[in-house]
């Protein structure tokens, strides 16, 4: 039997360029894009896709829409990197770890949604402490985030490393109207029944996020402490690949926290952090926005649908 087909819709963004370079030697998979001639042509993309075995968008939400309109083809598989179908209740998840069985469905899977970069660390810290009853659905839940500057796609990237770089901006929140668009994915798949407060920042580094969500354990059970939740988050994740929960005693010793430090890789590292004078939890995530957040999960996913060709 032949290697399946490949087919990155996108490959010039940010997200694409990377999933590109991940793949481009391997020799188990076909690997197509269009020409620059071609990729503004909605005849030839509507065709593309519609010959493959597997198609990666990475598009904007409007045109992956539009992508997925297109495929006649029974046989086609789909990866959505755009936020375009992330809580739709007919396409699958794409974060493996979220629980039990999630990598199955996405082996089996003809429609996958790839998380969001912010959602997969919101997502990855809450969901397991939601679902043990540790943290109530209606807690009132607020996240802070900083990604690297590639977050914001060709934009940022030109912003920061184009001609004008001396002058963009070192830090900057924005979101400020509160209605970011991840929000709706963190409460869906975090299993909250109130919207969480999302507060996202960019940094004047390429790539890497690290968000945080504190806990105020007056709010929570009786017994609920930095130890449960830790060893909650822990057994959860004990039998995965790239989720690593860091021990008490290594977060421990932890001045600070560096979105940097998983750059390049598919890993994503949890810490809970606690003081029990004032009975405060900080959760924290840290990650590769173009890895774990993105590209990085999308060849995951890819690898696991490739088991059920």
């Amino acid at each position: 039997m032949s290697a399946p087909i490949v087919f990155i819709d996108g490959d010039q963004g940010t997200t694409g360029l990377q999933i590109h370079d991940r793949l481009c030697n391997r020799t188990d998979i076909r690997l197509f894009t269009l020409a620059a001639a071609e990729r503004k042509d909605s005849r030839r993309r509507a065709e593309a896709i519609n010959a493959c075995d597997i198609a990666i968008l990475c598009l904007p939400d409007a045109a992956a829409r539009e992508a997925v309109r297109t495929i006649v083809n029974p046989a086609v598989r789909v990866i959505d990197a755009s936020s375009a179908h992330r809580t739709q209740p007919d396409w699958i998840y794409g974060f493996p770890e979220m629980s039990p069985g999630q990598a199955g469905k996405i082996a089996g899977a003809r429609r996958v949604t790839n998380p969001g970069c912010y959602p997969t660390g919101a997502v990855g810290l809450l969901r397991p402490l939601v679902q043990a009853g540790l943290i109530p659905d209606n807690y009132p839940i607020s996240l802070h985030a900083v990604s690297g500057y590639s977050g914001r796609g060709r934009a940022g990237v030109e912003q920061h490393e184009g001609p004008g770089a001396a002058s963009a901006r070192s830090y900057q929140v924005y979101g400020l109207e509160l209605a970011h668009k991840h929000a709706p994915e963190i409460q869906q798949y975090a299993l909250l029944t109130e919207r969480p407060i999302f507060v996202p920042a960019y940094g004047a580094f390429r790539q890497g996020i690290v968000l945080t969500v504190p806990l105020a354990l007056r709010l929570l059970a009786p017994g609920v402490n930095g130890p449960t939740v830790h060893a909650c988050l822990a057994r959860h994740y004990a039998e995965v690949t790239h989720v690593r929960v860091l021990p008490q005693h290594e977060s421990s010793t932890l001045k600070h926290l560096d979105p940097q430090v998983l750059n390049g890789t598919n890993d994503m590292h949890l810490s809970v952090f606690h003081d029990t004078e004032h009975r405060h939890v900080l959760l924290a995530a840290i990650f590769d926005n173009l890895g774990k957040g993105a590209s990085g999960a999308a060849v995951q996913n890819l690898d696991l649908m490739l088991t059920q060709h």
